[in-house]
């Protein structure tokens, strides 16, 4: 089969609700034929066939999935109190607080007037706090690891970097609103604004964790040489403070 048309199928899956768990042995296949470049590709041609950005978002999960042990390998290089192995394992976390949002997501947007849970807008409030409380995990990226990869010239990902952490911010604080401003009566454009925004964090936010993950973190880890430097940079981490998931 064509392996354009058999990620298409396994997106359609995913975005479908069905769990990467569901489809891990087809995805495992699937992975062992195509390269990280065929993906970004085969994202492309998609995207050109008319599929929107925001249900590309199972690419995010297969993309980690095929650098699953890049990853383990770059956290095995570093000792557990380096910045980089304290972000990458709070990463670990926001992506299951994303995991959550799909799955509560796709249970509110079969809601209706006859059957509203109220659980679920409930839980929807806790997941938006949850993610919302990730922010000293960006302020210690903005204010302690970016300065140093600016100075040593690598400026360009870090700006796209603090872009969107901005946009990103603005649409966890959107989901908390809806949470507290839910109105029954209103209950289609409640599901809207939902769909909309959370749509755009599991998508978003999946790619610029791997982006950080994958393309960053190990541009940090080869360009800051210095042990004393990263000193530095966990210094400064420590005075900005973690987050109330994270492993200190």
């Amino acid at each position: 089969m064509d392996k354009i048309k058999a990620l298409t199928g396994i997106l359609t899956r995913l975005n479908n609700g069905e769990s990467i768990e569901s489809i891990k042995d087809e995805t495992k296949d699937l992975l062992e034929k195509i390269s990280p470049t065929e993906l970004s590709l085969a994202e492309q041609k998609l995207v050109e066939d008319g599929m929107k950005t925001e249900d590309l978002r199972g690419l995010c999960v297969i993309h980690m999935e095929m650098l699953k042990d890049t990853l383990e390998k770059l956290k095995a290089s570093v000792d557990k109190q380096h910045p980089l192995y304290m972000m990458i394992t709070e990463h670990d976390s926001i992506l299951g607080f994303l995991q959550q949002l799909e799955q509560l997501n796709n249970k509110i947007q079969c809601m209706d007037k006859d059957s509203i849970v109220e659980e679920n807008v409930k839980n929807l409030g806790e997941l938006a706090k949850n993610l919302i409380s990730a922010e000293n995990h960006h302020l210690r990226e903005e204010d302690a690891l970016f300065p140093e990869l600016e100075r040593l010239g690598i400026t360009g990902p870090t700006r796209i970097m603090r872009m969107e952490h901005q946009e990103l911010r603005a649409r966890k604080k959107n989901l908390l609103q809806l949470s507290e401003q839910f109105d029954s009566a209103n209950l289609d454009e409640f599901k809207k604004q939902v769909d909309d925004n959370a749509k755009y964090l599991i998508f978003n936010l999946r790619d610029h964790i791997f982006k950080e993950n994958h393309i960053l973190y190990p541009s940090a880890l080869e360009s800051v040489e210095s042990s004393e430097k990263w000193q530095e940079i966990k210094d400064k981490c420590d005075e900005i403070g973690y987050c109330p998931f994270s492993e200190v």
